[in-house]
């Protein structure tokens, strides 16, 4: 249902510090004009973090109402189940396609509670749930049994895997039911993962080069994997580059550059340092950026 590209969106803010929404809107304009098929509002990268309940809540609903032609994959997870229950409602309230949900995070939940948190979620709405597991942000790892166990459950219609772990990932791939989709939350590991079986990235990267993602993805999609990894070799200092300080601070100074938002992550984040810049600004004028 996800199948292909879907962009983590930044939440632009405005020199105040609030949303900047006519800056939101046109960052969906120019996802769409670029070949994105999902828009992935709230997630990390959006810094849901920081954002209060009700401009969460408000980023999603821009985004469901500015989207023309791409599905909305709302970020609406959360460490309290009953909270992400909460979101998750209200995004399919308003016309999201799905929810991604991250994996609990800093309670550091056995297997049996990760299933227990996202069954409840799940019983709870009417659209797919998409698990995302990042064990580097939330502590604990969603084990490939426990993704395998998910997938059963008739909502749960993919996984956003960010664990690194290519054995897990593969086995997944190997084991998932038919229609189960596997999703790349590492614009790194992208190509590999797709040459062997994913079906698409949510990614940080598209943010700035929707084109050069979408057209890479849909490449390895139509069995052009040379092509692909072409792509992907003139991309890997980018993707590299955008994690030189946590995400998404390098990516918020590359989309000030590109006329969306102030470039200032909220706190405790903070913009991106000299020495940041100094290794990421010549890959942006190399590409262009």
């Amino acid at each position: 249902m996800f199948r292909g590209t879907a962009t983590a969106l930044i939440t632009p803010f405005a020199e105040d510090g609030s949303v900047d929404e006519e800056g939101l809107r046109r960052l969906v304009d120019f996802q769409e004009e670029n070949g994105v098929n999902t828009l992935v509002p709230c997630g990390s990268t959006g810094e849901s973090a920081t954002l209060s309940h009700a401009e969460h809540i408000h980023v999603i609903q821009i985004v469901v109402d500015q989207a023309k032609k791409a599905k909305v994959l709302a970020g609406a997870g959360s460490n309290c189940t009953s909270e992400a229950v909460m979101l998750s409602k209200r995004a399919e309230d308003l016309g999201a396609d799905g929810v991604l949900s991250i994996s609990p995070y800093y309670v550091k939940p056995t297997q049996e509670g990760i299933y227990q948190h996202y069954k409840t979620i799940a019983e709870s709405i009417n659209i797919p749930l998409v698990p995302y597991n990042v064990p580097g942000r939330t502590g604990s790892n969603i084990d490939a049994d426990t993704t395998l166990r998910l997938a059963q459950i008739d909502n749960i219609k993919a996984i956003k895997e960010a664990s690194g772990n290519l054995a897990q990932i593969e086995k997944i791939i190997r084991d998932r039911p038919a229609g189960f989709e596997v999703l790349s939350g590492d614009d790194g590991m992208t190509c590999n993962l797709m040459c062997k079986g994913a079906d698409g990235v949510i990614s940080v990267a598209s943010n700035c080069c929707p084109d050069k993602v979408s057209n890479m993805v849909n490449l390895i999609l139509d069995g052009k994997k040379a092509e692909g990894e072409a792509i992907d070799s003139y991309l890997h200092p980018l993707f590299k580059g955008l994690f030189v300080e946590p995400n998404p601070i390098p990516i918020k100074y590359v989309m000030k550059r590109l006329g969306f938002g102030n470039g200032c992550p909220r706190l405790p984040l903070t913009p991106l340092t000299e020495t940041g810049r100094a290794k990421l600004d010549p890959i942006l004028e190399q590409m262009g950026l």
